[in-house]
């Protein structure tokens, strides 16, 4: 039973929890089948592919294979070679891993098989920009969209009209081989045609939708990506025969990480109130609606602790200078919501360790937090207008910082208040 005396290791503990239940040496031999006859190769993309390789072979033994995984993020193979590229900006090193991949897949035949290994990371990995579309169009148009605050299901959508190998591009060029897919998955709702931007999965393209998405949003796109999508794009047709036969396995989603955490609390004797595994919105609007909830809870004095459970992604609209991704924004936001609540702990990360562009997993704030930095002198309020809610708690020891976890599947919050 673990510790409640120590409410902020018993957080992160659960954090660790959540992210131990996605890890690929647990879920990937569970849902491997036996190795088939004949050549097999192993292909993949994303911040927890290398680990899912890793624990293929562990199960398979040497295999032929290709992975683009995110720097940092590599691990040990037998056979499968593991290269590392940018994330979430793409970069040239994983334009020229993706073409690599691209020719491999393009010389395989009807007798070959590959197994492909998707996790959240590889839209940006996987990185083959449409004809007449540069890396530095890419670059630029994933950088406005990340500081738009727009959400991953619309900045995934635009992402598959400008690529050549997502939308199902990667699957159709693998064709006539046959492809089964395992996905770890980070997107809310855990559709297969969202993770990675769906290089296995169809997707019917829509630029006209793409382009009023980016207006909505207050996005200007680069003159050859506005040019190339206002020509009508190159759509992918959903159901595409080459598809027809693609297996597509979700071998790990944030409800499941979630569960594993909320058993640990219940065998502590928390009540678990599960508010949703793909809640979306902007950071801090979401902290301040859970932040109310838990002060709510709190007025009422039960006579037990209570917590506050939930995942999805959250976004950021970058509006000030500072270095601050969506988990540590929330956190922030709460802490100047709960104004130092003597009975509410909250945790907020992501479970693949970084929190936006910072090797930081997210942050943990207390009844103390906002003390502690008006004795240090560091404002939560101007941290909160600036963006730098990674500066904020990097001053006060208050991130929570893992490393690369190797496996990815969205934000994990947690609010405790105790009786």
């Amino acid at each position: 039973m673990k510790d409640l005396t120590r409410p902020n290791e018993f957080l992160r503990d659960l954090f660790m929890a959540a992210v131990a239940r996605a890890d690929p040496m647990l879920c990937v031999p569970a849902h491997l089948p036996p190795k088939p006859d004949g050549r097999v190769f192993v292909l993949g993309a994303g911040k927890a592919s290398a680990r899912m390789a890793e624990a293929l072979e562990a199960t398979w033994g040497p295999c032929d294979g290709f992975v683009i995984t995110r720097y940092g993020y590599g691990r040990p193979c037998q056979g499968i070679e593991i290269v590392e590229a940018s994330h979430p900006v793409p970069d040239r090193s994983g334009v020229n891993a993706t073409r690599r991949l691209l020719e491999i897949a393009g010389g395989l035949g009807v007798d070959d098989t590959v197994v492909m290994l998707v996790s959240g990371g590889g839209s940006a990995l996987l990185c083959a920009p449409a004809d007449g579309i540069t890396l530095a169009d890419k670059q630029a148009l994933s950088a406005a969209m990340l500081a738009s605050g727009m959400p991953i299901g619309d900045i995934n959508s635009i992402r598959k009209e400008v690529s050549a190998v997502k939308g199902g591009r990667l699957a159709a060029a693998i064709y006539p081989a046959k492809l089964y897919a395992l996905l770890i998955s980070d997107v809310p709702g855990d559709d297969p045609s969202d993770i990675a931007s769906g290089p296995t999965v169809g997707y019917a393209g829509d630029a006209a939708r793409a382009v009023a998405t980016l207006a909505r949003w207050g996005v200007t796109p680069p003159d050859a990506i506005a040019a190339f999508l206002a020509a009508g794009g190159s759509p992918m047709v959903a159901d595409d025969p080459r598809l027809a036969g693609v297996q597509n396995v979700i071998i790990a989603a944030p409800s499941q990480s979630l569960a594993a955490a909320a058993d640990i609390a219940t065998a502590a004797g928390v009540e678990v109130r599960l508010l949703g595994d793909a809640i979306e919105g902007e950071a801090r609007e979401v902290a301040e609606a859970h932040a109310a909830l838990a002060l709510e809870i709190a007025a009422q004095r039960l006579d037990h602790p209570v917590l506050l459970l939930s995942g999805g992604e959250c976004t950021v609209t970058r509006r000030g200078d500072g270095v601050g991704g969506p988990n540590a924004e929330f956190v922030l936001a709460a802490v100047v919501a709960l104004k130092g609540h003597p009975k509410i702990y909250l945790i907020a990360c992501d479970t693949d360790g970084v929190d936006g562009a910072a090797e930081v997993a997210g942050a943990i704030g207390d009844p103390s937090t906002l003390a502690l930095s008006d004795a240090m002198q560091v404002s939560a309020a101007a941290a909160l207008r600036d963006n730098d809610a990674h500066g904020f708690f990097g001053a006060i020891g208050a991130q929570v910082v893992t490393g690369p976890t190797m496996t990815n599947v969205n934000d994990f919050r947690a609010i405790l208040v105790l009786p």
